[in-house]
């Protein structure tokens, strides 16, 4: 019987427009916009400057923060500018922008083919680092960080997470079906890195070919697949991590604070390819879709290609979209332009329709308990954003465990009233991060 979880949600996962669509790869940009900040924690500082020419795979901008990533030419050409472009995280970033030359030449020595079975786990934990890899679930944290617990943390589990949750997007799925061997490489690679017997893979139910083709690669190894029931948030790590190994990271920890790491199928790939072959994360599969798009897909983008690009590549807009979002509709950012560039966390690109979207204005709380109810992490969301709506942010975070919140947005999917819960939660969060570093610069 499938796993689950309390609370949660079942939206109509609209992966049927581009579940079965096998990975196609984008045509070389004429130009490509690459921001230097495409990860959680310090932005990285430009090593080139205007004029020069680069390869695909060179280095452009320097990791100066133990939490940071090194970023790199997606293609050859000639950096033409380095200034401020639209990003779709942070609004508008440092980016180095590189004019194609057409040529695609990779940077000298790459790639490589490498064994890691000679690799000791310092070796194999650097090339990671220079290889710029980080979360490509959406939340891009340093991977090189998440592969480095204190001496305190001991790991003794892995877990791969296959959930692919969020609706419309398929990318993850695809991967699945056309990578499996470099997944099964890429986790093999991480255990040993954190020195772990013992790995899981946690896909959902309505990826059964999914599942059996993951199960055939992991046969006789000491990775176990878990079908996990089809419900949103399935994907989020805290949840696997209580629905496959039953323990409970605690209230403002870490999974490392239980003795597991999760990392996603994007990643995996990226550990094998650096690994084995010496290529750093340069592109990415996405899933370009939603009511609006004429030709939904799952594409292999360049990471500074922009969002026109890859709705080009799908036959552009059949009507005009509602709303623009990079991830998936419930915890991906809307976008204000289609300028922006694909970046290392882009895991979808949805183009909603009017027909996609219920928008209401926002009603008072009506305190009918349907978000506690749906709530993955037992909070009271009904709480959280009338205290957020107030201005009574560290309430929040002392009284109703504001940070235990994974931003699903499960509580907005189920509330009656239209309110934006999560919206407040986010600015709670803000205000108290921005209150607690003003207390520390006093």
């Amino acid at each position: 019987m499938a796993k689950t979880f309390r609370g949660g949600v079942h939206p109509d996962d609209r992966k049927r427009y581009t579940a079965a669509k096998p990975i196609e790869v984008a045509a070389i940009p004429e130009k490509v916009i690459i921001p230097t900040r495409q990860h959680i924690g310090a932005p990285c500082a430009p090593v080139v400057k205007v004029g020069d020419l680069v390869k695909k795979g060179q280095v452009i901008a320097e990791a100066q923060a133990f939490v940071a990533s090194p970023i790199h030419a997606s293609t050859s050409g000639k950096v033409v500018e380095i200034a401020e472009y639209p990003h779709p995280v942070f609004g508008t970033c440092q980016a180095v922008v590189i004019e194609s030359d057409g040529q695609d030449e990779w940077a000298p020595g790459l790639p490589l083919n490498r064994d890691w079975q000679t690799m000791d786990t310092k070796e194999l934990k650097e090339i990671v680092r220079l290889a710029g890899l980080v979360g490509m679930g959406g939340a891009t944290f340093p991977t090189h960080v998440k592969m480095s617990p204190p001496p305190e943390k001991p790991i003794d589990a892995f877990i791969l997470n296959g959930a692919e949750c969020e609706p419309y997007l398929t990318a993850d799925h695809r991967v699945m079906l056309e990578q499996t061997e470099r997944i099964v490489v890429g986790m093999k690679i991480a255990m040993k890195i954190l020195n772990v017997s013992k790995g899981f893979i946690g896909i959902e139910e309505n990826k059964p070919d999914a599942i059996e083709i993951m199960r055939k690669a992991c046969g006789g190894s000491s990775i176990e697949v878990v079908p996990l029931k089809t419900k949103y948030p399935q994907g989020a790590e805290k949840t696997l991590i209580k629905v496959i190994l039953d323990r409970e990271v605690p209230s403002g920890g870490l999974p490392m604070d239980v003795g597991v790491v999760v990392q996603n199928v994007g990643t995996l790939v990226g550990i094998a390819d650096a690994v084995e072959k010496g290529i750093p994360l340069i592109e990415r599969v996405a899933t370009v879709t939603g009511g609006a798009i004429a030709e939904p897909k799952n594409i292999l983008l360049r990471v500074g290609a922009t969002f026109s690009q890859a709705v080009a590549m799908c036959g552009g807009f059949k009507e005009q979209p509602i709303k623009v979002i990079m991830g998936g509709p419930m915890m991906g950012m809307a976008q204000r332009t289609l300028d922006v560039p694909v970046i290392k966390g882009t895991s979808g690109i949805l183009a909603l329709s009017a027909a996609d979207v219920n928008i209401g204005p926002e009603q008072p709380c009506i305190r009918c308990g349907r978000c506690v109810d749906a709530c993955p992490m037992g909070l009271v969301p009904s709480m959280l954003s009338i205290l957020g709506q107030r201005n009574a942010f560290a309430v929040a975070k002392e009284e109703y465990s504001l940070l235990d919140c994974v931003e699903c947005g499960s509580c907005v999917y189920v509330c009656p009233a239209k309110r934006n819960i999560v919206h407040y939660i986010k600015l709670s969060k803000a205000q108290n991060a921005a209150a607690a570093a003003a207390a520390q610069n006093k």
